[in-house]
């Protein structure tokens, strides 16, 4: 009965005829691919606790717990037999995205994630990974006794942490592309960021119809530490974030998961508050590297378009790296009364940037606070700068702090203040002192904190353009007549009679170094004294009125 009851099954489902011996041929395949895919499983998940003790994040006394608890995430009742349990190979670091692509396959064929898309995939593996991470209180103590023998061990062990967890995805952002173009103000980065992927069109469709929480209430919020994330909010189990103290206010240090450099870190204040740029940023800022001496920080302004991405929650960014900017000499010095100890100048940059360097820290801020107080309220008409337009403020800076070593091996605190102006016009609608409508094939996005100290940061588009360009132009194609590369034809067109040849085998450095020098032009219009006579008058100008 129960056979003839499967045969109309098929028929009615399917429209097809069955027997009776192809019925238990079909279960017992069906009972061999969960077996299958049962035993497929099991070999991943002890290759992962296997990950667990290489990388160090569990210990051999963890072994049966971890796999206990992914057991029960990918809702199984067990492994077949003991001896199967204990089959822990040695997994090397490498072998991590491969785990995770095995095991994110089986939970889509099994159907535990909604959809198969890389959107629901993240959100998936970080809840896989979260089951090797220690809670908050463990990683601070760990932290905090590295930091009291060395600050430099203790940012060196939570940076491989934040990579061994997979908060920072170590196979992205090896993807990443990466160059220096030499400029006549140095050599400058450029990247093109491949390691934050792009949403796909359900992830999208699923996000404007979920529920628009206000928890946590931004990407920086502390309240991210371990939150499962949901569709328009990245999972952060994974994440764990280290406490301290600066300014005498509890603020939190963790990395960036999409590190555009290296140990690029967020410094971020524990309330939600929006971004500010005064004393006590300055003194944020320094009391940050009196902690940790070896990174660079700053903060973006706190205007629209000048600012970051992210104006609502007060933060800053800096990581163990030396940017362009501040291997830039400063060309003109001048002094400050009152402030005789402290070194100030304009420094050789396209940008307008002002360098302050003392022992005395406090000095330093108390100088800034007075150069900051006098732009704000600075205009200058001849040079189109002004402080407010029917109540609306222009003026605001960028800062950035770091030591400064002496020929003599003794250390400065180092603080460069770039000037910025937010003010639009009919003409340039996205900022006068924004990258101008010529340069949008290249960059169009406000420039902040990164882009100012001297690394570009690019869409991700300029990968396949930018193959697809040099091809075209080795092949003597007009770029005006290609829809996808139009944009860049006036840009080609200026730049091909520089050189005697392009071939294939000079086509991608040639690109490089072009598209360097389109970045170097981006931070000169953001500028608000221009790298010409009048322009830098204008900069003296302002200086005497301080």
């Amino acid at each position: 009965m129960y056979n003839y009851a499967l045969k109309m099954y098929f028929y009615t489902k399917f429209c097809i005829s069955i027997t009776f011996e192809e019925i238990n041929f079909y279960y017992i395949k069906s009972a061999l691919y969960s077996k299958i895919d049962s035993m497929t499983i099991t070999k991943e998940i002890n290759r992962l606790t296997g990950y667990g003790l290489t990388t160090g994040l569990i210990g051999k006394d963890d072994i049966i717990y971890t796999q206990n608890r992914l057991l029960e995430l990918f809702r199984l009742d067990g492994f077949q037999t003991i001896t199967e349990a204990e089959k822990i190979p040695e997994t090397k670091t490498e072998e991590l995205e491969d785990i995770l692509k095995n095991m994110l396959d089986y939970a889509a064929k099994n159907g535990l994630i909604e959809n198969d898309s890389v959107v629901y995939r993240d959100l998936f593996d970080t809840k896989i990974m979260s089951v090797l991470v220690a809670r908050p209180s463990e990683i601070q103590k760990k932290f905090n006794e590295l930091a009291a023998i060395n600050p430099k061990k203790a940012t060196d062990w939570y940076y491989k942490f934040s990579q061994d967890t997979d908060y920072i995805r170590r196979y992205r952002v090896c993807k990443d592309v990466k160059w220096q173009t030499r400029t006549e103000y140095g050599k400058i980065d450029i990247t093109i960021n491949l390691s934050k992927p792009e949403k796909d069109p359900k992830a999208i469709a699923a996000a404007l119809t979920a529920p628009k929480g206000g928890y946590p209430a931004c990407l920086l919020c502390k309240e991210n530490e371990g939150y499962a994330g949901r569709v328009n909010h990245a999972a952060r189990q994974t994440h764990r974030i280290i406490p301290i103290v600066l300014n005498k206010k509890i603020w939190g240090l963790q990395y960036s998961p999409y590190v555009y450099y290296n140990e690029h870190c967020i410094v971020f204040s524990y309330d939600h508050t929006p971004m500010t740029i005064n004393g006590d940023t300055f003194r944020a800022l320094f009391d940050f590297i009196k902690q940790f001496p070896h990174y660079t920080v700053g903060s973006n302004a706190d205007l629209p378009i000048v600012g970051g991405s992210i104006l609502t929650h007060n933060h800053f960014q800096g990581g163990n790296y030396t940017f362009a900017m501040a291997k830039a000499p400063v060309e003109k010095e001048f002094t400050v009364k009152g402030f005789k100890d402290v070194k100030a100048g304009i420094v050789k940059w396209p940008m307008s940037v002002i360098r302050l360097d003392g022992k005395n820290p406090d000095k330093v801020i108390k100088l800034a606070e007075k150069i900051l107080s006098a732009w704000r309220g600075y205009s200058d008409e001849a040079a189109f700068i002004f402080a407010e337009t029917k109540g609306t403020p222009h003026n605001t800076i960028t800062p950035i702090a770091r030591m400064r070593k002496n020929k003599d091996g003794t250390e400065d605190f180092e603080l460069d203040l770039v000037l910025r102006n937010n003010i639009t016009t009919d003409e340039h609608p996205l900022g006068v002192f924004h990258p101008h409508a010529e340069l949008h094939h290249i960059k169009k996005e406000n420039i902040g904190l990164i882009e100012v100290m001297g690394l570009a940061v690019l869409p991700s588009r300029l990968k396949q353009e930018l193959s697809d360009l040099g091809k075209a132009i080795v092949a003597g194609k007009k770029i005006e007549k290609i829809e996808s590369l139009s944009k860049h034809a006036v840009w080609v067109n200026e730049f091909k009679p520089n050189y005697k040849e392009i071939t294939k085998d000079n086509v991608d450095q040639i690109l490089q170094d072009e598209v360097g020098k389109v970045f170097a032009k981006v931070l000169e219009d953001a500028g608000v004294f221009k790298r010409n006579a009048e322009g830098q008058e204008a900069f003296e100008r302002f200086i005497k009125s301080i």
